[in-house]
């Protein structure tokens, strides 16, 4: 598992990173605080403080670095 912050602070930002999260077949949470929300359910993204960074947690062993060039526009 890697952990990364991203920053996903409008609707556009929100909904491009869905749509691109859910191409790959693997589990990512993100964690505000002491929630964890799945990263791939938009309802649940819009229920956390998006005004500051959020911790993504990667849960795949051998396509990290392919994951992280995908999200490298949320990247902080």
């Amino acid at each position: 598992m890697k952990t990364v912050q991203i920053s996903l602070n409008s609707i556009d930002k929100v909904k491009s990173f869905v749509n691109e999260i859910t191409k790959f077949d693997y589990d990512f949470d993100l964690v505000s605080g002491r929630y964890v929300i799945d990263a791939k359910s938009i309802m649940g993204i819009f229920s956390l403080d998006l005004s500051k960074p959020i911790d993504l947690n990667i849960h795949a062993e051998d396509e990290i670095e392919t994951i992280l060039a995908v999200l490298k526009p949320y990247l902080i």
